[in-house]
């Protein structure tokens, strides 16, 4: 899985891809929201970077001082790291060839936690049997995480309208992911979630508590 064949099959034409084509879209939207929420984004993970192109633009966005990009194809990998991912010498960028699974055996430690991380087109690959234990580790690790998700239906409609069919992806619901995804996290904005681990009720403001609510 996700090598060659996974590439050139499902990224035939990138540009025309969620995350990629209007990669640029998404960190204006990112860097709005969290900037409106007044909170700071100094560091960030990219779990599944693929070939790096939302990555390369949320860092030139945010300019973390510490980024980690997590990548189990070789292919991509070796495709990303050519590329000049980091906009400034500053920024501490670590990119690691490993599963999420593997990621998440490192044994825990203050240097693997992130104010943001990224989780885009990656969830529909992995299997339900691990997607509990890296959900939760997410959730101690990251702060907030930005999610995208093709469900069921929406796999339906990249047959019939782009005559796109994955034949990786594993087909669950709306419902199953919003389940899995609320005993970790809340959903405060479209795509956005905030980690139920850090979440303080004493320094939050009363009228996200009603949002919440």
């Amino acid at each position: 899985m996700f090598t060659k064949e996974y590439w050139d099959q499902n990224y035939s034409d990138p540009s025309s891809m969620d995350c990629i084509g209007n990669a640029k879209q998404h960190c204006a939207y990112m860097k709005s929201f969290f900037e409106l929420e007044l909170i700071d984004i100094s560091s960030v993970i990219d779990f599944g970077f693929g070939y790096g192109h939302l990555f390369q633009k949320v860092l030139k966005t945010f300019i973390p001082y510490k980024a980690w990009g997590i990548e189990p194809s070789s292919f991509a990998f070796n495709k990303a790291r050519a590329r000049k991912l980091k906009p400034v010498e500053s920024t501490k960028l670590k990119l690691l060839n490993e599963d999420l699974m593997t990621w998440c055996s490192r044994k825990d430690s203050p240097i693997l936690r992130f104010d943001l991380g990224l989780c885009t087109s990656v969830l529909q690959y992995i299997p339900s049997s691990d997607l509990d234990v890296i959900l939760e580790c997410m959730s101690k690790r990251v702060k907030y995480l930005y999610l995208t998700v093709p469900t069921d239906k929406e796999l339906d409609l990249q047959i019939e309208n782009l005559n796109f069919f994955d034949n990786y992806a594993l087909r669950r619901s709306r419902r199953f992911y919003k389940k899995m995804l609320s005993r970790y996290f809340t959903n405060v904005s479209n795509r956005i979630w905030e980690s139920k681990f850090y979440f303080n009720e004493e320094t939050t403001l009363i009228s996200d508590l009603l949002y919440r609510s």
